[in-house]
């Protein structure tokens, strides 16, 4: 599953990976966060996303319980306990994470993991919270490669500061490949 946010014109951040739009004023809460990470147990990070989360924090703001993988095909990243570097073919990864039990896994990524997961029918749903504030420029949800890969629209919810999250299966068959055991998320 693909949680996130971007802006109302597309963008997850700007070119420099700036994501300041974020904070606003007058938001809305967690935007239903602290309920999403109780309905996981995993966390698939693609590099830059992980070490931009290192500098904002580590990884011990997820909790304790929840694993780390980082997609990485460069040597050099920083080492935090609790996560697990890979570096194998997307597919390959996930039969092997798939096959253990737990709950729902959260491709937390950048415009490159989520394209590389989503061009190999390895999402299946995305939680998108739109932002509405247009930035002009960025990093696009997902890497620009040819994909024509329908959505289902699974849900809607508004928040009073202008946040719409929208809630997405993908429509192409995927066996639901980021779930495992129950189904946790808010829906």
């Amino acid at each position: 599953m693909v949680y996130i946010a971007a802006s109302a014109d597309g963008y997850i951040a700007r070119s420099d990976g700036d994501v300041g739009w974020l904070e606003r004023k007058g938001a809305a809460g967690d935007y239903g966060l602290k309920r999403f990470l109780r309905s996981i147990d995993t966390i698939v990070w693609g590099r830059t996303t992980y070490e931009f989360a290192l500098r904002h924090g580590g990884l011990a703001i997820f909790g304790k319980s929840i694993r780390h993988y980082v997609f990485t095909t460069r040597g050099g990243a920083p080492r935090q306990v609790g996560a697990e570097f890979v570096n194998e073919p997307v597919a390959e990864f996930l039969q092997r994470l798939r096959s253990k039990p737990g709950k729902n896994i959260w491709l937390m990524g950048g415009a490159r993991i989520i394209a590389s997961f989503l061009d190999e029918g390895m999402v299946d749903e995305f939680m998108i919270h739109v932002i509405p504030v247009l930035i002009g420029e960025g990093i696009p949800l997902a890497s620009p490669r040819p994909r024509t890969i329908p959505l289902i629209l699974e849900s809607t919810r508004t928040y009073a500061d202008g946040v719409i999250r929208l809630t997405y299966r993908t429509g192409r068959g995927t066996e639901r490949a980021l779930r495992r055991g129950r189904r946790g998320t808010e829906q």
